[in-house]
């Protein structure tokens, strides 16, 4: 089945599926799945919505970001506002809003959170680091985007539905990537792209999916990824180590390199080096692609 807009098949949906056929269908072809009950035997599938994470985290300050393209206004990951845990999902059950929380130590902020879940055997050599939690309001987008580190991915959605778009790292050469960037261009509407401005996209081809509550996405290492919240809702993250030493390499240069390099040229130039990126997107992607 394709997407009305887009070249996309559906994600692959299964009820179980064992780490011997997980690894062979999906982690060494690298093709994503979504498990609709790998976790239903975690106390988080029944305890988790936002009303619990309101009564449990209430009183915490959280970090909230919204929509707005990337300039020199803020430093990166720098949050746009910040409210208490309870105000916040307050304006999640009102109406919809663009404030999101990603990237946020929740766990770490209630320890209780952490008995609440478990890292599943599924043959990948997880981080033993805290997992971070991600909320979003009806409506609100994550950009498109692929992680620094290169991780294998175990996507948890709680409370609502959220839409996924991925395309693997093959199609990055349609996806209008900025350079010394993890992300394409932030103008870019991928539930319906502006052809005439972007023509490149009609080659990508790439795969979605509606997560509902207790689903989990496998999203392979290097995948490009944009999520729309479709109802207020939020999710987890489990982070894998890359399979192949040729990712680990990459992960390795963004860590090190190239996220310094960004940031030394954004402190140096500001807003031009941004605007000089974001132009560099439109004429590496059409050079490419033989586009004039």
């Amino acid at each position: 089945m394709k997407d009305e807009f887009m070249r996309l098949e559906n994600i692959p949906k299964v009820k179980t599926i064992s780490k011997a056929d997980f690894v062979r269908d999906y982690v060494r072809p690298q093709k994503p799945v979504v498990i609709e009950r790998l976790i239903e035997d975690w106390p988080a599938y029944e305890k988790w919505n936002l009303q619990y994470i309101s009564d449990i985290a209430g009183d915490k300050e959280v970090p909230l970001y919204d929509d707005r393209p990337i300039s020199s206004e803020f430093k990166f990951n720098e949050p746009h506002a910040k409210m208490k845990m309870r105000e916040y999902v307050d304006l999640l059950k009102t109406k919809p809003t663009n404030y999101r929380i990603f990237l946020y130590h929740l766990m770490k902020e209630v320890p209780s959170l952490q008995k609440d879940f478990k890292f599943p055997d599924m043959g990948l050599r997880f981080l033993k680091q805290l997992p971070m939690l991600f909320f979003g309001g009806e409506n609100s987008k994550v950009f498109m985007h692929y992680d620094i580190d290169y991780a294998n991915i175990l996507h948890f959605h709680f409370h609502g539905k959220k839409r996924c778009i991925l395309f693997p790292p093959s199609e990055s050469k349609y996806l209008y990537k900025v350079p010394h960037a993890l992300i394409s261009r932030e103008d870019i509407d991928f539930t319906n792209p502006d052809y005439d401005k972007f023509p490149a996209l009609k080659e990508a081809t790439g795969f979605v999916t509606e997560l509902k509550h207790g689903e989990t996405l496998y999203m392979p290492e290097g995948y490009w990824h944009h999520m729309t919240y479709l109802t207020a809702g939020f999710s987890m993250s489990l982070r894998a180590t890359p399979r192949t030493l040729t990712n680990f390499s990459k992960a390795i240069y963004n860590l090190v390199f190239m996220r310094h390099f960004d940031n030394y040229m954004r402190k140096l130039r500001g807003q031009k080096w941004i605007d000089y990126k974001n132009e560099q997107a439109i004429r590496n992607t059409h050079s490419k692609n033989k586009i004039d």
